[in-house]
């Protein structure tokens, strides 16, 4: 076969070839990005823990050992305090005699939960605020930009601080041990980037042809930017919220350890018990005689952190549209 009947198969080649969607090029990019599955595996672990964190924790988290007090960690023969190690409490005890390992597990339940659902409600508020004020424009974004202005400029941390303790013995701030009262504050003032993010994109794409195609046919405008335009502003909003989830993570922990996160669980039924948070403001107090209480939540929030790092990374290269069909 000569050269030039090779050449005329090639085109024939790709024809046959199947096509893959924009998704599906994605996530082939996306698994080939090595720290972006060790990302993935890591926070599938952890959601798994926390998902059975019954099954999981050897002691219930509550339960206080009387008499007990500080045990170090099961593998330690013999502690600055003379006490050792307990096989039946892998990472020790604290001073009440609750199982350090128990109390991490479930601490996962509050860090998993925080991350994702005031993302949830950052991401449907941020994205309607920002496809109202881009697509409709005039006043209206005006009014809604200035709006971002003001919330943007106040300090989060001093926010989260305020509503805390301002609200925290109301019933509002006692719904799921104030988790409730957490959602709400975390999502009040972090809406403000993915509505500038997506008025951004909706300012770039509703002047594009399919755009305008759509409205020559007769379509509405919530149609058009609900099935036209919103679908071509998935890929950075999913990176965003892969990026904003460790934020949250983080703000739970600074809040816990100062002691205005969640409230202290009292019934041994209750799903949401510790944070982690909370547990690394019980183990700066007892770091000389129990490191173990400090330092094991402490590993387990700069691991969920990392790994959703590497996971928004991963996904920022994988939605890239100019890296479609790259190798």
């Amino acid at each position: 076969m000569t050269t030039a009947e090779n050449s005329n198969q090639i085109p024939e080649l790709d024809m046959l070839r199947p096509s893959r969607s924009l998704m599906q090029d994605a996530w082939a990019r996306l698994v080939r990005n090595k720290a972006a599955v060790m990302g993935m595996f890591i926070i599938a672990f952890f959601a798994l823990i926390a998902i059975f964190a019954p099954l999981v924790a050897p002691h219930n988290p509550l339960k206080i050992n009387d008499n007990m007090g500080y045990l170090p960690p099961a593998w330690v023969k013999l502690s600055g305090s003379g006490t050792t190690g307990n096989p039946a409490f892998p990472l020790g005890t604290d001073t009440l005699g609750r199982d350090v390992m128990s109390r991490v597990i479930y601490g996962a339940r509050v860090s998993m939960v925080v991350g994702f659902v005031p993302t949830t409600i950052i991401l449907l508020v941020g994205t309607f605020i920002g496809m109202l004020a881009g697509y409709t424009g005039g006043k209206v974004d005006n009014l809604l930009m200035r709006l971002t202005d003001v919330i943007y400029a106040f300090p989060d941390l001093l926010f989260f601080i305020i509503v805390m303790i301002s609200l925290r013995d109301t019933w509002i701030g006692q719904l799921l041990n104030g988790l409730f009262l957490l959602f709400i504050a975390l999502a009040i003032v972090n809406w403000v980037g993915v509505a500038r993010l997506v008025r951004g994109q909706v300012l770039s794409l509703k002047e594009k042809e399919f755009v305008e195609a759509a409205r020559c046919i007769g379509a509405k405008d919530s149609h058009i930017m609900f099935k036209h335009i919103l679908p071509n502003t998935l890929g950075p909003l999913i990176v965003s919220a892969a990026f904003s989830i460790p934020g949250m993570i983080i703000t739970e922990a600074i809040l816990g350890y100062l002691g205005i996160g969640l409230r202290p669980a009292t019934d041994p039924k209750a799903v949401f018990v510790t944070s982690w948070g909370a547990l690394l403001l019980e183990g700066q107090s007892a770091i000389n005689a129990q490191p173990f209480m400090l330092l094991v939540p402490a590993v387990c929030v700069a691991l969920v952190v990392l790994a959703f790092t590497f996971l928004g990374d991963g996904l920022r290269d994988a939605l890239d549209p100019r890296m479609r069909g790259t190798q």
